[in-house]
């Protein structure tokens, strides 16, 4: 695997399933998760720590809330968490929602404050997942189904069009937007993104615009212009697994990059990376806040 000079190391602590890197707007801090080792990590700029904290659930994403908080999609549905304790109290959970068989994955916040979150089942059957909206009023809405892999989730900076993906579809979908309603409709592809190597993942939005996607068993992140279907960078690791990506840091131009364990880099030497850290990129590009929840 060939590594981009603009990549480097951020953190060196292996996560079985390292994903959902967010940067909390009002903690200024980093936040990425380990679905499978039911975890959680912050990480400050200003230091080396990195706090962690333990659940007694599977966790898919975590977002910020304005207060300082976080809101979690957890294994069995939505709750409000306490960054501090690790306490978790519930939001909302959809109906039908078999926490047998089923878990939430990826998550994100629309410009309104609206949680999206995505599930997918643990033997990974296809169509057998749902992406949700919960609402300030803990309403749920179904909003896509036969799903196989709930994903990546940006916004457009006019807030007119939703991108989505389904990662084992190996496009990313567009949709009309309402952002008064959080309707969505005329579902597109934006970008097909069968010709590069692995499933895209999480994504990310850029000031201008642009789709940053992570790709699993990729080896890379690409930067596309969606409304052109045009890819304008490549970003390689030096893991296959990429999982997500964000912009963070107090300029909010600095890309940090998420990642899984994997077989190739498991017996990587001391101090080498290795699948299931953390890295982080300047790309020349800038990104924007996070949207915050506005679940009461």
């Amino acid at each position: 695997m060939n590594s981009d000079s603009r990549v480097s190391l951020f953190r060196a602590i292996p996560a079985e399933l390292g994903e959902g890197v967010m940067w909390h707007p009002v903690r200024q801090s980093l936040f990425w998760i380990d679905i499978l080792g039911r975890a959680i990590f912050e990480a400050r700029l200003d230091g080396v720590t990195t706090r962690r904290l333990a659940l007694d659930q599977y966790v898919g994403a975590v977002v910020p809330t304005a207060d300082g908080g976080l809101v979690a999609a957890l294994h069995r549905g939505i709750y409000r968490l306490n960054p501090e304790t690790g306490t978790t109290t519930p939001l909302a959970t959809p109906a039908g929602h078999d926490s047998q068989l089923l878990r939430f994955n990826d998550a994100k916040c629309d410009p309104r404050g609206r949680l999206w979150a995505g599930t997918l089942a643990f033997a990974e059957t296809p169509d057998t997942a749902r992406l949700y909206r919960i609402d300030a009023d803990r309403s749920v809405h179904v909003m896509r189904e036969r799903v196989t892999i709930s994903n990546g989730l940006a916004w457009s900076l006019d807030r007119r069009t939703l991108y989505y993906i389904d990662s084992p579809t190996r496009i990313v979908q567009a949709f009309d937007y309402d952002d008064e309603t959080g309707a969505i409709s005329r579902p597109r592809v934006a970008l097909d993104l069968t010709s590069i190597p692995g499933c895209p993942d999480g994504c990310t939005i850029d000031t201008e615009g642009r789709l940053w996607i992570a790709h699993w068993d990729g080896a890379r992140v690409t930067c596309w212009d969606p409304v052109r279907a045009q890819l304008i960078d490549t970003l390689y690791l030096p893991v296959p697994r990429v999982t997500s990506c964000t912009f963070g840091g107090p300029k909010l131009d600095r890309l940090f990059i998420s990642s899984a364990a994997d077989p190739e880099t498991a017996t990587a030497p001391e101090g080498a990376p290795r699948g299931g850290f953390v890295f982080c990129a300047q790309p020349g590009a800038q990104g924007r806040p996070a949207d915050c929840c506005r679940i009461i």
